[in-house]
């Protein structure tokens, strides 16, 4: 059975524990160095690491463009992005996460030229984003705004800017209409469809009711202008069951990158910033569908080494009875 990589003098194990430790845990080079070549005695440069690993990310790379399609076939995908840096140069590491696959991306730009990237086509389920512009010009079925973001943005403009005038009438109305529909979707199933479908009525009507009043102060009418463009985005959770008010799932999926950059300090290069993309989704993919990440790529690259082809993504393991 192959248990290493054509040329390589690393085991097959070595390689992928080690990349597990990167690109999954966020353990620096220096570091997995260090283990290697002190404590295990290996005889292996920062650079022989990093060209294996990349080695590694072209064998994988069909299970990323499989992740990619998954994505885009889900019925409610979430997205987030977060600051990155390649070569000195400012990037951004975009999220495209469901509850079993996430995908990254990092790329230079932080607009729809990265969107494009990942929508190949106009999507078919429901966006859940925050209220970030670039998510504008997605096109998709449905979209859901983030209502913690909306409060949260509420707070702060209470906190740091202390606005007068009719700002407490409306940061008034708003949050209790918030309040309203997050608890309108806790009693979906007591509620019978008629009268559940009556409220919810009820709150669009509000909704433009609030936003069609002459408010003055300026921040009232920023968030208006905000809310008039995503008018039909911020209720989609109470239409489809399966999508939810908030997008913290994406938040999650970035955390650890963001963790993982204040250790690693990002990538040095562009080879770099796609071997992170690829081995991150593929890492965090298998993780979240229940399997261990380093067993099943192992097994993996073992069967392309043997038959030079990589075998499907392994599905989500369903836990029984």
């Amino acid at each position: 059975m192959p248990d290493a990589l054509p040329g390589s003098t690393v085991g097959l194990r070595v390689v992928v524990l080690s990349a597990w430790l990167h690109y999954l845990l966020g353990t620096t080079l220096s570091q997995i160095i260090d283990v290697l070549n002190f404590h295990l005695q290996f005889k292996l440069s920062p650079g022989g690491l990093v060209s294996i690993w990349h080695r590694l990310r072209e064998i994988l790379f069909a299970w990323y463009l499989e992740i990619q399609a998954r994505a885009l076939e889900s019925a409610v995908l979430q997205a987030d992005e977060t600051g990155w840096r390649v070569d000195g140069t400012t990037h951004w590491l975009w999220c495209f996460t469901t509850t079993d696959l996430t995908y990254y991306l990092i790329d230079r730009s932080r607009g729809s030229p990265a969107l494009k990237r990942f929508f190949r086509k106009e999507f078919a389920g429901v966006l859940v984003t925050d209220f970030w512009g670039a998510y504008n010009a997605v096109v998709c079925a449905g979209k859901q705004k983030c209502l913690p973001h909306l409060l949260r943005d509420i707070k702060r403009t209470r906190h740091y800017h202390n606005p007068g005038g009719d700002w407490p009438a409306f940061s008034k109305q708003l949050k209790r209409l918030i309040r309203d529909s997050l608890r309108l979707s806790k009693r979906r199933k007591e509620l019978s469809g008629e009268r559940f479908a009556s409220r919810r009525g009820r709150l669009g009507d509000r909704l433009h009711e609030l936003l069609a009043q002459p408010w003055e102060e300026k921040h009232a009418r920023r968030l208006v202008k905000r809310l008039r463009r995503h008018e039909s985005e911020l209720f989609t959770f109470l239409e489809h069951p399966e999508v939810p008010s908030d997008n913290n799932h994406s938040e999650r999926q970035i955390r650890p990158a963001v963790m993982m950059r204040k250790n690693i300090y990002a990538n040095g290069s562009s080879d770099g910033a796609e071997t992170q993309s690829v081995l991150m989704s593929v890492f965090r993919t298998l993780k979240q569908r229940g399997h261990n990440p380093v067993s099943a790529v192992l097994e993996a690259v073992r069967t392309y080494l043997r038959t030079g082809q990589l075998p499907p993504l392994p599905k989500r393991i369903t836990e029984v009875g």
